[in-house]
């Protein structure tokens, strides 16, 4: 199985802080891969280093095979902690300002839209969304530009349970289209019927990478395997 994006030795400290300690992750093609940890383990410091947003303090990202640059960023699409979303803007206007700021042809603003769910909310502001709407619409802004890794961090939060399945489908959707996607969350019961693969955090430490296979008790194993490597779960 080629993997899309591969991890080596990733440390992050913050002073005398490590907040993570090796961390070597293996991101399938076409796969839903979840980072699972309790809250505070290190899953948003990684995602933020997949990004971008922080650099690793030591460590290699590599993209398709190859080192990780700047440059792969137009393949990668995300969503971390709140959407940037514009609140006086509509979900339409929203996505005319990504596009314009990236140079691609606002053509594609009604084909994201439709995927998202969004294309009846006409000239309802992103402000008056429901939590539910705005997370799907900022999805949507990581959508331009037809990523092929989508990464998005504890999508479910704060979502109530329509929202849940609607994000749920979307992320079905993606898969149908071959988008690799990695997805964080401390909340089980929301990604075991999406992964593909799991990762566990905890500590700062990646302590287990399997693929999933929808009949191990996901509940069991991850509190087994945080009390095997005397993290407590939060």
């Amino acid at each position: 199985m080629n993997d899309l994006l591969v991890t080596h030795d990733i440390v992050k400290k913050f002073k005398n802080d490590v907040v993570l300690d090796k961390i070597n992750l293996h991101i399938p093609k076409n796969q839903v891969y979840c980072l699972l940890g309790p809250n505070g383990a290190g899953k948003t410091t990684m995602m933020k280093i997949l990004t971008g947003m922080i650099p690793a303090t030591s460590g290699k990202v590599y993209f398709d095979g190859h080192n990780w640059t700047r440059a792969d960023l137009k393949d990668i699409g995300s969503l971390i902690e709140n959407a940037p979303l514009y609140g006086n803007l509509t979900a339409r206007e929203n996505l005319q300002v990504i596009t314009k700021l990236r140079g691609i042809d606002d053509m594609v603003i009604d084909s994201i839209l439709q995927t998202v769910g969004l294309s009846n909310t006409g000239h309802k502001l992103s402000k008056n969304f429901s939590l539910g709407m705005k997370e799907r619409l900022g999805i949507g802004l990581a959508l331009v530009g037809n990523p092929e890794l989508l990464i998005l961090d504890e999508p479910t939060n704060g979502l109530d349970p329509l929202g849940i399945q609607q994000l749920r489908n979307l992320i079905a959707k993606f898969k149908e289209k071959d988008i690799t996607i990695i997805i964080s969350s401390h909340m089980l019961s929301e990604v075991e019927h999406l992964a593909d693969n799991i990762g566990i955090i905890g500590g700062g430490k990646l302590l287990l990478e399997q693929p999933y296979d929808h009949q191990t008790d996901l509940e069991k194993l991850f509190n087994s395997t945080l009390e095997k490597a005397g993290v407590l779960n939060d």
